[in-house]
């Protein structure tokens, strides 16, 4: 499975370390908590025709990510979209918007995410972008079928899909030294001890210009990258 056993920091923290760029989203799991594929991407713009035009090139386990722009004043994912979506074999649904019917949302089960609830849908229709099935903007992020997301607690990353091995070897890296970080700061003994942080603060008086995320590539610690 993409991603499996990995959060969205690990491998939002794979990508820094790998100098892929680090492009993730603020959004909320409606239902599901957590998300991973290739993305389908949707740029709405006032009716569900986009979001079904997808559909017929969608393969199982994509992810519809959907662009509205971020806006505020409307919905446009529902219970429709979202059971259409399960029914072609979607992963879930990413929506750079607002969703609405939450209840039947929550009972389809489909994993959601989206930047929160209003019951209005849209009141417009706008002319349709040449293309708006081969990319979708994100945030500051534009995506296409050349990318994987994974969305959990945290928010949505994205990686591009020529890069998932070598980030995800290095999300695995991260975790596993900050899982055993963690065992030992529960056993007594402190991150301050463990990543050497008494040598950082003597180097750094004798070097101001030393960072702490090169010491701590030094003395191999993960907790920022």
């Amino acid at each position: 499975m993409l991603f499996e056993g990995l959060t969205s920091a690990h491998v939002a923290d794979a990508c820094l370390r790998a100098g892929v760029p680090v492009r993730t989203a603020s959004l909320t799991a409606v239902v599901g908590g957590r998300v991973a594929g290739r993305v389908l991407p949707a740029q709405h713009v006032g009716s569900v025709d986009v979001f079904l035009e997808a559909f017929e090139s969608a393969e199982d386990g994509d992810v519809l990510v959907v662009d509205n722009g971020g806006r505020r004043d409307e919905a446009c994912v529902g219970d429709l979209v979202a059971l259409e979506a399960k029914a072609a074999g979607l992963a879930g649904i990413v929506i750079w918007g607002l969703h609405r019917d939450t209840v039947d949302i929550t009972a389809i089960g489909l994993p959601v995410f989206s930047l929160g609830a209003m019951p209005t849908g849209p009141l417009r229709l706008d002319p349709q972008p040449d293309d708006a099935l081969s990319t979708a903007t994100i945030g500051d992020w534009t995506v296409s079928r050349d990318d994987v997301v994974l969305g959990d607690e945290d928010g949505v990353v994205f990686v591009p899909a020529d890069s998932v091995d070598e980030v995800t070897g290095l999300a695995v890296s991260i975790r596993d030294t900050e899982h055993r970080q963690a065992g030992e700061i529960r056993a007594g003994r402190s991150l301050r001890e463990q990543v050497r942080f008494a040598e950082y603060l003597t180097a750094r008086a004798t070097d101001p210009s030393l960072t702490f995320r090169q010491h701590l590539r030094a003395v191999r610690g993960a907790i920022e990258e």
